[in-house]
């Protein structure tokens, strides 16, 4: 993931992570298609793919990464209001003077108010690079 958001300093820089449980086994980046540095949202057809291939491993979405390249190291508004996928870790790279950190966060939504609650994670930095991908034609997905 730190490779990804240092790659993309000029976007938010967004992916995927699959594994069992608590514990992440893989780490995919995605395409953003607006290229925007203050919103993301990820190419539907990559999406799609690595979405058919964790079902085929019997795998979980575990959490989704964007970077904030500009802050805040916090879901925005939009962050919350795009948060679709309930129980799901939403980690948050903010860049600062320090360099990059991550925040993971669960969005709870419901019709009469949103909970936002900040959760503690571990990084490991010496796991195998992220996964890329080329599959039917496609541009390999950054990693």
């Amino acid at each position: 993931m730190l490779r990804d958001v240092n790659e993309r300093t000029h976007e938010e820089a967004c992916g995927l992570l699959f594994g069992k449980g608590e514990q992440v086994e893989e780490v995919f980046s995605v395409t953003n298609i607006l290229h925007s540095p203050i919103r993301f949202r990820m190419d539907p057809q990559e999406q799609y793919h690595l979405f058919m291939e964790m079902e085929e491993k019997g795998l979980d979405l575990i959490a989704i990464y964007h970077s904030h390249p500009s802050g805040p190291s916090y879901p925005s508004a939009i962050d919350v209001d795009e948060a679709y996928y309930p129980g799901v870790i939403h980690l948050i790279w903010a860049y600062s003077e320090d360099g990059w950190a991550c925040k993971a966060f669960v969005i709870h939504r419901t019709n009469e108010n949103t909970r936002i609650l900040e959760i503690p994670i571990e990084i490991y930095s010496d796991v195998p690079e992220p996964k890329t991908k080329v599959e039917n034609n496609q541009q390999p997905l950054r990693g």
